[in-house]
């Protein structure tokens, strides 16, 4: 698409958190609808009609990638959530990844397909794909990747570092394909969620004593994915909710995303000038307080849109006023958090 359109959504005004989690669990069966592509294409495509928001984000669902890769490795279903790479299982080979990669698909997945293709025939909505990252997806197939990554050198010479290197780049072609299958399907752009890329599993000393372990962890990994998407005339859009410092932040400009999505420890305002001004921030409400009054209210909601949108405009930088994150259902808050979130939307905001 053309890069163009973003900027000009930003412009207008345009306001939406990422919910479809919260319409989802509206379904009298949420686990059925999710396994049912044309049930989930619907939730999609309502929850952008309700949020006024042309942007059909799929389920911001980051187990999909993990459970494919696994069943390609003959892990048993119900052993998957735990299940972590360690000395005596060791890391997959490349000689099994074209296995792995042809690996039929979960019903999961084939449920997402399905949804994203019910918004590319159903609407006139811009079909949203949604991936984890690789750096994230690594994370998960470690029992204590924090101490695995603090241990990697960028020469990338001992066991340690062959170990977390090796699954970085399993997960990214695990990733890669996936967003192939999206891209068939019929999205026009994705969100690739890199939650863990912050600095409680690389910290700032660690990033002090070498900038490049950026690189060797993370950017390298994306630059592969970047490549894909350009080559495919797809948009990416970077979305990470953890905690972050300015050499982070500034090292995304390396991927140019469409737009740039961050949590709430994120200050906007104070940021936005290490972001390439062709790049939409997007961002950042608490949303992740939602579910209680206590934590936040309606009308803080409403004063911190006014706020951040004032704020934001005085630094020039286009942004988009959202949500940190996909905004969860909790039971027994559901009203509660949906107020929240049609209070950070522009209801007179068209497309």
């Amino acid at each position: 698409m053309d890069r163009t359109y973003y900027l000009e959504l930003a412009a207008k005004g345009l306001r939406m958190p990422i919910g479809a989690d919260l319409l989802l669990n509206e379904q009298s069966d949420p686990e059925s609808c999710r396994l049912n592509g044309d049930c989930l294409g619907g939730v999609i495509v309502e929850t952008a009609k309700r949020f006024h928001t042309p942007l059909a984000f799929s389920l911001m669902d980051l187990q999909v990638e993990k459970e494919w890769l696994l069943k390609g490795l003959g892990v048993d279903q119900e052993d998957i959530d735990s299940y972590h790479f360690d000395l005596d299982r060791g890391i997959p080979e490349q000689e099994q990844m074209p296995k792995i990669l042809s690996t039929e698909n979960t019903p999961r997945m084939n449920a997402f397909l399905e949804s994203i293709r019910f918004v590319a025939q159903n609407s006139n909505l811009v079909p949203v794909g949604m991936c984890i990252g690789p750096f994230s997806m690594m994370t998960k197939l470690f029992s204590d990747p924090i101490t695995e990554v603090y241990q990697v050198n960028v020469d990338r010479e001992d066991k340690d570092s062959i170990e977390v290197l090796s699954a970085l780049e399993i997960s990214t072609q695990v990733i890669i394909r996936w967003i192939a299958l999206q891209v068939d399907a019929g999205a026009k752009a994705i969100c690739v969620c890199e939650p863990a890329y912050n600095t409680v599993y690389i910290s700032p000393n660690q990033i002090k004593r070498n900038p490049e372990i950026l690189d060797t962890l993370v950017l390298n990994y994306h630059r592969l994915i970047k490549r894909f998407l350009e080559e495919r005339g797809i948009d990416l859009i970077f979305h990470d909710c953890g905690e972050l410092n300015e050499a982070i932040i500034a090292s995304l400009n390396i991927l140019d995303p469409a737009i740039l999505s961050l949590g709430s420890s994120c200050d906007l305002p104070s940021i936005a000038h290490l972001v390439n001004r062709q790049t939409v921030l997007f961002g950042n409400l608490p949303s992740k307080k939602f579910y209680s009054d206590e934590e936040i209210t309606e009308q803080q909601v409403r004063e911190y849109v006014a706020v951040l949108t004032s704020q934001m405009e005085k630094t020039g930088h286009l942004f988009i006023v959202g949500s940190e994150c996909d905004v969860l259902s909790v039971p027994g808050c559901e009203r509660t958090i949906m107020k929240k979130a049609m209070a950070i939307v522009n209801e007179e905001f068209s497309f």
